[in-house]
């Protein structure tokens, strides 16, 4: 993917920090809780969404998927666009088509309009997210601020990721477009403070062109692959709705490469994956995200379709993962600078899978404290100590060249791993539950059957990524004050 590079590990400065760094922070982490929220909000209101605009099973996970899928895909070209054009700029950008399409969402009256919005409105996080997360090492020097930073900025985004459901919940019950409608308080306060709190920076000029011919092929190319193992939970596999999205996204994906191989400016330079921590850290967020999302999305059919539980109740049920979620996260921004990353991954994916082997084990009839309780408590707790870990080491050692880049990498395996990764679990549950159904099992047995099954697969990949830990990660820890080498004075301005 392109002529391969030096990277540039950072040089010392002596510059004072930004003043206005932890009011830039405030702004960013408040658009970024809007962001993650939208990506997990949605999940109880799926029931409540299908009954209203007709949708089938299947065709309902594209509500989720048709958001992080394009802001997956997408990512990268806006964290490049960032670094082209100004992280700030392109922030602001995000943020209006973040804005507009939320209002679209709440105004949608068929599922072919919902689902058209949340494509749209992915487009507004691939554009401002990677230019949020890619002003913080910028705006932080000293490592350990920038930990703590990643710390404060992973916690509030999960909070929002786990808030979800609960303000889902409360929403619903009123009416489900109001999940839609609550972003718009947040847009406007980010489009009122980002100029006066956010410097503008961007890379050295010169030389540098937009590949979008490469996002379009990737993101076209996973959304096929994505639609053709959705198809495999109502087609045989050798069916043509199955082979041929499947085949065409392979293709998409070959053409991509074969852009991005002869590109002078491609969407990745291959250089930016010979850091070996940046690399194991990206394909371990795509596998915790796989995970987290699916067993989100899974058990929130479970508890309304099966144990038939309201919509603010499911959203409660959620407040112990989200709970634990936030102490994870506090006990990895305390611990990770004195006993680094590699340690706290490795605990964290292992007790993520004990978590997903917990809850496999619920029932048809489970109660919340016998069944339910455990696994949302340790699944909440473990997830949260992985996160910061694998946002620093997304981000190990990367030049203010590459800020942007960087994080539309990072953000982009959470959200083409989210995507994926539902559409196999879900598939798995779902061809699990219709082959019992066939042998004359209850419905509500065959469907938890499903579900607790892709739990087990799960548990079993988030084992084999701790491996991958203990074999391929470096052990990051803090280091003396620090400063992004590439971005020169004349290229941060206030």
């Amino acid at each position: 993917m392109g002529t391969p590079g030096p990277l540039h590990d950072p040089a010392p400065v002596t510059a004072e920090p930004d003043p206005r760094r932890w009011r830039a922070l405030a702004v960013l982490a408040a658009m970024q809780f809007m962001l993650v929220l939208d990506a997990t909000v949605v999940n109880v209101s799926l029931p409540k969404i299908q009954h209203d605009l007709s949708f089938s099973r299947q065709a309902l996970s594209w509500v989720p998927n048709g958001y992080v899928l394009v802001a997956g895909g997408f990512l990268l070209l806006g964290g490049r666009l960032a670094d082209m054009f100004g992280r700030r700029r392109m922030f602001l950008i995000g943020v209006i088509v973040f804005g507009v399409t939320s209002a679209a969402c709440g105004a949608a009256v068929t599922s072919s309009m919902l689902v058209a919005s949340r494509f749209a409105q992915g487009m507004g996080e691939a554009l401002a997210g990677p230019a949020a997360l890619g002003m913080i090492p910028l705006l932080f020097s000293d490592s350990r601020e920038r930990m703590k930073a990643v710390g404060i900025w992973g916690g509030i985004g999960g909070v929002g990721g786990t808030l979800g459901p609960v303000i889902s919940g409360l929403l619903t019950d009123v009416d489900w477009r109001w999940i839609f409608y609550i972003n718009i308080p947040v847009v406007i306060f980010a489009l009122i403070m980002a100029p006066r709190v956010l410097p503008e920076s961007r890379m050295a000029r010169g030389g540098h062109s937009i590949d979008a011919a490469g996002a379009i092929t990737v993101t076209g190319g996973v959304l096929a692959i994505v639609d053709g193992i959705l198809n495999v939970s109502s087609h045989s596999w050798g069916s043509w709705q199955v082979l041929l999205p499947l085949i065409g996204g392979i293709c998409l994906l070959a053409i991509m490469v074969a852009i991005e191989s002869r590109s002078s400016d491609p969407l990745v330079p291959l250089r930016f994956f010979n850091n070996r921590t940046r690399a194991t850290s990206n394909v371990l967020t795509a596998a915790l995200f796989a995970t987290f999302v699916s067993y989100a999305f899974m058990l929130t059919l479970y508890m309304q379709q099966i144990l038939g539980y309201s919509p603010l109740k499911t959203g409660l049920a959620y407040l112990p993962l989200g709970l634990a979620f936030g102490a994870g996260i506090g006990m990895n921004t305390a611990l990770m600078p004195r006993l680094g990353v590699k340690l706290l991954l490795t605990l964290g994916f292992i007790g993520t899978a004990a978590g997903m082997f917990v809850a496999s084990y619920m029932h048809a009839d489970s109660s919340y404290a016998g069944g339910l309780l455990a696994g949302l408590i340790v699944v909440g707790l473990f997830t949260g100590i992985c996160l910061p870990g694998l946002i620093n080491g997304a981000l190990h050692q990367v030049t203010g060249q590459d800020s942007g880049l960087g994080s539309g990498v990072q953000t982009g395996m959470q959200q083409v791993g989210s995507a994926l990764g539902l559409s196999i679990l879900l598939t798995i549950a779902l061809r699990h539950a219709a082959d019992h159904i066939r042998t004359g099992t209850p419905v509500a047995v065959a469907q938890t059957g499903g579900y607790t099954l892709a739990f087990r697969v799960t548990a079993i990949v988030l084992v084999v990524a701790a491996v991958l830990i203990l074999v391929l990660l470096e052990n990051v820890t803090a280091q003396p004050r620090t400063a992004l080498a590439e971005v020169s004075p004349d290229q941060v301005d206030s």
